[in-house]
């Protein structure tokens, strides 16, 4: 009898002790801490130009934010916090894969290989896995959400692509943030030019013609502001479209 009181009191003790050890090492969490994103940003981004030279003397404070990002379970997130969280974790996956080979760059595409694009290393820890930014853009952002201000939120580290927003993406603030980095874009004279009846734009919408319905003058039309909206209406019959060079070269100094 002694002896099984024994053993109950045994367990009795470690049923509070496991009480008290707290969630299993190592298991995802479900909340995203956004505040050394945030401050990186804050530090070392200007109206999207990034200091790269800055940024590679604080990467410890960008590899903690990306440990942290490794330890969230995406699929326990809601809906809009999960978008946000893919497109800061691009972003920030892409500002390490520029500091790995910083200085001695002058693009991203110095960061591949002949035989591999950057865009297709499997470089982001996320969800306990391996991603390229390709399959995080690609087959997670475009292919669930179908939003194609996406495109202005992603930042591929070049001149040409729309500008590294100065923030975190947040569920809370999701829409508004997107709907702000694409009216930045759109309305951006160094991003389009109206010349008689062509308007000539960003190859983003040559290259993801689809997700724009293969309607960029419609798009323009839906985000613009004046002048560009009054410019756009004052052309007769149909706008034209063309496509205007790829700028490559590092978003930075």
């Amino acid at each position: 009898m002694r002896h099984a009181v024994y053993i109950l009191f045994l367990l009795a003790g470690l049923t509070t002790s496991l009480l008290f050890i707290g969630p299993v090492s190592g298991r995802a969490q479900s909340v995203v801490d956004n505040d050394l994103y945030a401050q990186l940003l804050t530090q070392h981004v200007r109206d999207g130009v990034v200091d790269y030279g800055g940024l590679k003397r604080q990467e410890t404070l960008l590899d903690r934010y990306l440990d942290q990002l490794a330890g969230v379970d995406p699929d326990g997130l809601a809906d809009k916090e999960r978008f946000a969280f893919y497109t800061n974790a691009y972003n920030a996956w892409t500002l390490k894969l520029i500091l790995d080979h910083y200085p001695g760059i002058e693009s991203i595409k110095d960061t591949g290989r002949l035989w591999q694009s950057p865009w297709k290393k499997k470089i982001a820890r996320i969800g306990g896995g391996l991603l390229s930014l390709d399959e995080i853009e690609h087959d997670i952002l475009r292919a669930r959400y179908r939003d194609p201000r996406v495109h202005f939120a992603v930042n591929c580290a070049s001149k040409g692509c729309p500008p590294l927003y100065g923030e975190p993406f947040t569920g809370r603030d999701l829409d508004r943030q997107l709907d702000h980095v694409t009216r930045a874009f759109i309305n951006d004279p160094a991003r389009y030019r109206l010349e008689g009846g062509t308007l000539h734009v960003s190859r983003i919408f040559k290259w993801f013609a689809e997700d724009f319905n293969d309607d960029p003058v419609g798009f323009f039309k839906t985000y613009a502001e004046e002048p560009l909206r009054s410019k756009l209406d004052a052309v007769p019959g149909d706008v034209r479209v063309s496509y205007l060079d790829y700028d490559w070269s590092l978003n930075g100094t």
